[in-house]
């Protein structure tokens, strides 16, 4: 899949550049083998540990969201091109429903 997150995030640092968005500390345990894997990427592509990590978990999320799969539901919610569209009643939904209203009460607290 040459367009995924993981490709584009590859192509990146190959080229030496990050993504950086506004960052949040979140501390976490590491298995070992994960450990020098991820000092190994740093160390390869030249860039500070800390964007290896942020990075990776950015362009995994990414492709999570992309390949959440589609489960059809009995209800039709649109029309395309005379095809019908029906609903998803898998995950996808749900996620993003958390995820906005996670987003919202972020938004709150700091407004």
């Amino acid at each position: 899949m040459p367009n995924s997150p993981i490709s584009q995030m590859l192509e990146a640092w190959d080229k030496h550049l990050v993504e950086h968005h506004p960052q949040v500390s979140y501390e976490i345990d590491v298995c070992r083998d994960d450990v020098f894997k991820l000092e190994a990427l740093a160390e390869l592509y030249q860039l500070p540990l800390e964007d290896i990590i942020a990075n990776l978990i950015s362009s995994s999320l990414k492709e999570v969201e992309q390949k959440m799969p589609y489960k059809k539901g009995s209800k039709v919610i649109r029309i395309e091109e005379g095809d019908p569209i029906y609903e998803d009643i898998g995950y996808t939904p749900r996620y993003l429903e958390i995820k906005r209203r996670l987003e919202q009460q972020s938004q709150k607290l700091a407004g």
